[in-house]
């Protein structure tokens, strides 16, 4: 019934908790995940959850916060990106969130990341899974530089746990991107990420709980795991006014179409 779009489910604490996140996932009728991958160093371990259980699915990326750790060249991202049941690139894009003492200049290692995934990607049709903080103009920029303008040879992809504004989500749709919200949707601080599910149609958005980030109420601060993406769920029924199942079928069916016939 329902599919949590993004998960990070190859971490220790979630890893030694599976059969139990596993049997809550299906007593909450969560019946597919797509597990992240955030560096090449955990892309073993990621991969092999995909391989071991046919509900879940594998990316292959590095992830743009992540300095200190092995530099992703276009080659290991096709060699990955071949193997079974690895359906997108990513986790990728571009956070400046967390500068410190340096700039938006000093963040070129970031931006040629970036289109490294984006060409792999591009290379072998598969879709982009797109992290953007703090730097939405560079990330709508550079996939426009990378022609990544929704016609034809573009890889497409998700701008993952929104949280920018409806400027932001019009310039991704555009792009021919879909939306994915998180438990943030359920946050009684978040009116303003509300307001943007509103305005994304609901042929074009998914729904994640980024796990074990970003519980939804009523669990916020807690461990979050693929079970709680009802949650997220109930919010955008709430929003949309439709029913649970129909944001439900629709965000699975989304899913489906995204990621191109190639989850087996």
């Amino acid at each position: 019934m329902f599919t949590d779009s993004h998960c990070h489910l190859s971490m220790p604490n979630l890893v030694v908790q599976l059969p139990a996140i596993r049997a809550a996932m299906a007593e909450a009728q969560v019946t597919r995940a797509l597990c992240i991958c955030t560096t090449l160093e955990e892309f073993a371990d990621v991969h092999a959850l995909a391989t071991a259980y046919d509900n879940f699915w594998a990316t292959v990326g590095v992830h743009p916060d992540n300095d200190d750790v092995q530099e992703p060249t276009l080659e290991d991202l096709l060699q990955r990106s071949a193997l079974p049941r690895v359906v997108a690139i990513g986790e990728t894009g571009l956070d400046y969130y967390r500068l410190g003492e340096r700039n938006v200049a000093d963040m070129e290692w970031q931006r040629t990341r970036f289109r490294t995934h984006i060409r792999a990607a591009r290379q072998v049709a598969k879709p982009l899974v797109i992290h953007t903080r703090s730097a939405s103009d560079d990330t709508i920029a550079i996939l426009r530089e990378e022609g990544e303008d929704g016609s034809a040879g573009s890889a497409g992809g998700v701008f993952h746990c929104f949280t920018e504004t409806q400027a932001v989500a019009r310039a991704a749709l555009d792009l021919g991107f879909y939306i994915s919200f998180s438990g943030i949707l359920t946050f009684k601080t978040a009116q303003d990420i509300r307001d943007v599910a509103a305005f994304v149609p609901m042929d074009r958005l998914l729904i994640e709980t980024d796990s074990p980030y970003l519980a939804p109420m009523p669990f916020r601060g807690k461990t979050n795991t693929p079970a709680y993406v009802p949650y997220v769920a109930k919010q955008v029924a709430d929003i949309k006014k439709l029913s649970v199942e129909e944001v439900a079928h629709t965000t699975s069916a989304n899913f489906d179409r995204l990621f191109r016939g190639v989850l087996s």
